[in-house]
This record gives C-alpha cells, structure tokens and sequence, in this order.
C-alpha cells in the first residue's frame, strides 16, 4: 500500500483526496506509517514491509498479535501509572483529556464523525503530529480510566501509530509512547522505548518509571529495580532541572512525579 494522491483509509476504506492528510477524516485512522529504517521510503499506516526495498518497518515483537489485541488489566503497576496519568491531566494543572463537545447549532445529523467526535468539532487536518498524538493518548488513558477495554483497544493503534509521525520524538513523547505500548501489553517495546529516551538523558524521571513498568511486564525484576533505584537517586536534583514536562504548565507533570517516587519506594522496599 503506498502512500499517495487518493489516499485510502485501511481502517473504513474511505478514499482521502488530500495527498498530505495524515489521518481520516471520516473514522480518525492514521493513514501514514514510519519511513522505512533502510531506504527512507514513504509508507502507509499498517505496512510491515517496505514496498521499495522490503525490510521490515517494526520490530517483529511489534507485529505479533496486533497492538491493540489485548490490554493488561491485571497489570497493577502499569495500569495504576495509567490512571494516575489521567488524574493529573484532569484535576488542575494539566491538560484537558475530555474531547470537545461540537459546537451550538452544529454536529447535527448532516455533521460527519470520526473516532475523535464530529468533523466540524475536531479538524483532524488541522493539528500538528503532537497535537493529534496528545489528544489519541489522551482519548486511551480515559478509556483504561473508565475500564472501557473495547474502546482502549480500538484507539490504541491509532495512538500509537500517530507518534510515527512525530519527527523528533521528546523524551515526554517517549514517556507517553511507552505507556500507550505497555498498556497495549507490549512490555519489550515499552521498555526499549523509555530506555531510548534514557539514552538520551540517563537522569529522566518519567522515562526511568516507564523503563521500570516495561522490565516488570517482561518479568524482569532485576531490571526494573535498578531503573527504580536510580529514579530515586537522582530524584531529588533532577525534578529540578526545569524541564518543560517536570513543571506545572499544560505539558507539565509536577504532581506525577512524587507518586511515581512513592511506587519507586514501595517496590524497593518489599523486593528482596
């Protein structure tokens, strides 16, 4: 399936005209996959092959199953960061999870709808890649908030194949695509993602806590203490160190990171 002029959605089959869209404007759908890691090639959203070269676009640990075929909820540790995530982003402070109601006088039976709402509330078009991200993460860690298995599962592809469009994920980004793959039950990807991101700063709170969740869900408790051990020891000076994602702003997670500290505690302190 390439990626082209006439794009169709492989979710409702609904044909795009733009040649630019990223998502459907009819059911929501990320229409656009990674680049291809060997020869850069454009590829659309559920391709696992490359049409040019014909590597492979995901790790095969990604592919197995489907992204959204199940969702943990048995997974205390990460479905308890899950529903702490949605309490911050709702309860002042943080971003607004609730999706906008269409406006007086519109979304009536004439209006389309997409998986994000009515068209003429939600101008999918209109949204940068983050934008669009933010708003499909947002719309899951609901869902897992209000046990809705059915509903996480129908958004969490889309969620996850909207961070592919992101140019330059930030280690924020990182945190959010982490939780989203651990939520899917993808323990492997949760964790080499958060631990991509501490590469890049070893010191990262959000991505040490989403690198420990992910060891747990593979059963690797060694891994995940260690990841615990040093959020606890850098905790101190690295939640100041005014990042954008530690403060109180709209992308900010202040009143996380002490619970988070709280369950780095707690596991240390009943592991062997």
């Amino acid at each position: 399936m390439s990626v082209a002029l006439g794009i169709t959605c492989p979710r409702c089959q609904h044909v795009e005209a733009s040649e630019t869209a990223n998502f459907c404007s009819r059911c929501g759908y990320g229409l656009r996959g990674p680049a291809c890691p060997v020869c850069s090639a454009p590829t659309a959203a559920g391709d696992e092959f490359c049409t040019q070269c014909g590597a492979a676009l995901r790790p095969a640990a990604g592919r197995a199953g489907g992204l959204g075929a199940r969702v943990p909820w048995a997974v205390a540790g990460m479905l308890s960061v899950a529903l702490v995530v949605v309490f911050v982003l709702r309860g002042g402070g943080g971003r607004d999870i609730t999706l906008s109601p269409p406006p007086a006088g519109g979304g009536g039976q004439g209006a389309p709808v997409t998986a994000l709402g009515p068209t003429n509330a939600v101008d999918l078009d209109s949204m940068t890649p983050r934008q669009a991200a933010s708003r499909l993460f947002n719309r899951v860690m609901t869902a897992v908030e209000a046990g809705d298995q059915a509903q996480a599962n129908m958004f969490l592809p889309m969620a996850i194949a909207s961070y592919d469009l992101i140019a330059a994920l930030s280690l924020d980004d990182r945190f959010h695509l982490s939780l989203l793959h651990a939520t899917a039950g993808n323990g492997e990807l949760a964790l080499a993602i958060a631990e991509e991101g501490l590469a890049l700063r070893p010191t990262h709170l959000l991505c040490l806590a989403a690198a420990a969740q992910g060891a747990l869900l593979i059963g690797d408790r060694e891994r995940a203490a260690a990841h615990y051990r040093t959020f606890l020891d850098v905790f101190d000076e690295e939640s100041q160190a005014g990042l954008e994602e530690y403060g109180q702003g709209e992308d900010g997670h202040a009143r996380l990171l002490p619970i988070l500290r709280e369950e780095a505690r707690a596991y240390l302190s009943e592991s062997p």
